[in-house]
């Protein structure tokens, strides 16, 4: 049993929470929150980082500026497609995104869905435990390993699989603390 195949998996579900923290708007502007939106160009699906400049240039706003002009249109209706709860702001040139101040009730609600998230992330990590488990106890029956090697592993399994729920902890606390703060 190779436990760093157990850790890369439970390293994944943790990249995969970081990436949705990441596109939680915590008051301020932050370009991930564009990140799964795809704009129609010249007939491909396209991410809209490939297709314009995103910059922050105040804390609270987010400027796209298309390298093609004639695609302004269309990044503002799939902005406004993504419900990400800010009208676009189109001049022509470019398209501003202002983030309102977050009351103190949004507050709430996107710190339950940050711990969801942490919930959702912890399940994973321990399914990952589960299956390594499962094996070493295959293993263990299959006469490949010793009772002694089994325990061993089962340990290993379990510190492995605690640092990673406490990980998952800090960083959720972490975007709370930010979220509240604000």
């Amino acid at each position: 049993m190779d436990i760093k195949i157990i850790e890369e998996k439970m390293n994944k579900s943790i990249s995969v929470l970081q990436e949705n923290l990441a596109e939680v708007r915590a008051g301020r502007a932050n370009p991930a929150i564009l990140n799964k939106i795809m704009v129609n160009y010249y007939g491909t699906p396209t991410p809209i980082n490939q297709v314009a400049g995103i910059s922050v240039p105040e804390a609270r706003l987010i400027v796209i500026q298309p390298w093609d002009a004639s695609i302004l249109k269309d990044i503002e209706k799939e902005i406004l497609k993504a419900e990400l709860g800010i009208n676009p702001n189109n001049d022509g040139k470019v398209i501003r995104l202002a983030f309102p101040e977050l009351t103190e009730e949004r507050r709430k609600e996107l710190v339950k869905e940050i711990k969801k998230m942490g919930e959702e992330a912890k399940v994973s990590v321990r399914s990952v435990r589960r299956e390594g488990m499962d094996i070493v106890k295959a293993e263990q029956k299959e006469g490949t390993i010793t009772e002694d090697e089994l325990k061993s592993s089962e340990d290993k399994i379990q510190k492995l699989t605690d640092s990673k729920i406490t990980e998952i902890d800090n960083q959720i606390s972490k975007k709370e603390k930010e979220i509240m703060n604000v």
